[in-house]
């Protein structure tokens, strides 16, 4: 979904405020950041990559930062950039400030007197942020820390140690394991001449109903949209899940798996410990993938994926690899015939 601006503005504003060359309206109200993906009107997007000329043709947006050479939509305000992505992350960091950091009370946490603690929490264990609500029958362990206007849904159970950043939402009954951090920033960043610019993740996570999460996880807030993680999912141990993963319904994933940006995950599926999926693919329902698997391809049908060969020299590894895909594409071939 589009993030809205905390203050609407207009394509002419923008272009005078970070010195981009404007084609279009300049009266275009921008009221909102988005992808490509998600854009509606009113919203900014970028565009960079060739291979999502279709997306821009397709997308709403009111307003797109873009190259010089890109093709012009009739209506729809150009914010002209040799390097798109990295104005768009010099916007973001200007139109969506940091919070300021709040000092705290006796040591690493802080009680705020405005958060709402109904009655389940003695106020001395942990720290809250300003505008968090707890649901009646949640408990929270001593040392974990809340954000702001983060909610916690009813009967949770969140161990030591737990960090859960700003405008975090966790559903009923869930549990989170010790110095499982929910909500960072995901590793996002654009290069330019004079190094990396950050480019600020503005979403955030929602995780749904009955979720358990492990110790020692790391689930990133979304670039722009949220990281979701759907009802009655099940995490182990030290799993990664980077910005603006969605994560099916009752999918459960093993320790040490990594899964980076903006890759889907269906419902029902089961990813086995180590197991590495590549970003931006998409992995349909009932999809089984076996430990150490890498998997750096859409899979549209559901099954049991594996991919792992024993370690061997570099070079070997290479021919091997090489051999057994060439063999598997005669079957293939030949089966069809």
């Amino acid at each position: 979904m589009p993030r809205a601006l905390p203050t609407p503005t207009t394509a002419g504003d923008l272009a005078h405020q970070f010195n981009l060359e404007l084609r279009g309206d300049a009266a275009t109200a921008i009221t909102s950041v988005a992808s490509l993906y998600s854009a509606d009107v009113g919203s900014l997007t970028f565009f960079s990559d060739k291979k999502l000329t279709k997306l821009v043709a397709d997308c709403a947006a009111s307003a797109i930062i873009a190259p010089a050479d890109c093709e012009l939509r009739p209506g729809v305000a150009h914010l002209i950039s040799p390097a798109p992505h990295t104005a768009f992350a010099n916007l973001l960091q200007q139109l969506f400030p940091a919070m300021p950091q709040v000092k705290g009370l006796e040591g690493s946490y802080y009680v705020d007197v405005t958060a709402s603690l109904n009655d389940v929490i003695a106020q001395e264990y942990c720290g809250i942020g300003a505008g968090s609500s707890i649901a009646p029958g949640t408990v929270l362990q001593r040392g974990v820390q809340v954000g702001r206007n983060v909610r916690i849904g009813r009967d949770c159970m969140i161990y030591p140690g737990v960090v859960i950043y700003d405008d975090v939402v966790i559903g009923d009954r869930c549990i989170v394991h010790a110095n499982t951090v929910i909500g960072s920033d995901g590793f996002g960043y654009q290069p330019s001449k004079s190094g990396w610019v950050k480019v600020p993740q503005v979403g955030s996570v929602v995780i749904g109903n009955d979720v358990e999460i492990g110790a020692n996880c790391a689930i990133d807030r979304g670039a722009i949209e949220n990281t979701i993680i759907g009802d009655g999912v099940k995490i182990d141990n030290l799993v990664q899940i980077a910005h603006n993963v969605r994560i099916g319904e009752h999918t459960a994933i093993a320790a040490c798996a990594g899964i980076a940006g903006s890759a889907t995950v269906g419902a029902r599926c089961m990813i086995g410990g180590a197991a590495m999926i590549i970003g931006h693919l998409e992995i349909c329902d009932d999809v089984v993938i076996s430990g150490g698997t890498l998997v750096s391809e859409s899979i549209r049908t559901p099954g049991r994926y594996t991919a792992v060969f024993p370690y061997a020299e570099h070079r070997e590894w290479m021919r091997m690899a090489a051999t057994l895909r060439r063999s598997a594409k005669k079957k293939s071939s030949s089966s069809h015939s």
